[in-house]
This record gives structure tokens, C-alpha cells and sequence, in this order.
């Protein structure tokens, strides 16, 4: 990941935070820090990551797809197929 200095907000980008800016606010009167909604929003996304891979243990892998499939964590189960012909 790089570093910059400034991030630029698109429509779409303004609309999420926004949108998760409502999530996290105590009421509707809270207008949290824009740092503080990206705090969450990664920590949200570090948790669920952390959910998912204890859950492998436990629940087959159509069950977590169906449940927890976002584009923001993907979730990949490979098949390795050997041919014997080569």
C-alpha cells in the first residue's frame, strides 16, 4: 500500500462514509471524524477476516460463502486436479 498524503473523495467514496459514518454515529445528532469512521471500517474489516478463518474450522465452505461472500473479502477454495498425463 502506498502513502499519500491526501485522499481523494469521490461521489461514491463520500457516499460510503457517509453511510458508515451513520452506522458508527451515537444518534442522529453525531457527526463522527471522518478518522474515526476509517478506524472502525478497518477494524471491522480485520475482525471479520480474523471470524472467517477460525469459522473454516467449523462450518463447511458453502455455508461461509453463502453467508459472509463480499467482494471486500474473497473467499477462495481452491481444487488441485493432477493429470497423470504429461
Amino acid at each position: 500500500m502506498a502513502k499519500r498524503t491526501s485522499l481523494k473523495l469521490t461521489d461514491e467514496r463520500q457516499r460510503k462514509l457517509d453511510r458508515a459514518s451513520a452506522i458508527i454515529a451515537e444518534d442522529e445528532y453525531d457527526d463522527p471524524p471522518m478518522s474515526v469512521v476509517i478506524d472502525a471500517a478497518l477494524t471491522h474489516l480485520l475482525e471479520s477476516k480474523e471470524n472467517l478463518d477460525s469459522a473454516r474450522n467449523e462450518f463447511n465452505p458453502e455455508m461461509i460463502q453463502t453467508i459472509a461472500n463480499t467482494p471486500v473479502i474473497g473467499l477462495q477454495y481452491r481444487t488441485c486436479v493432477e493429470s497423470r498425463y504429461r
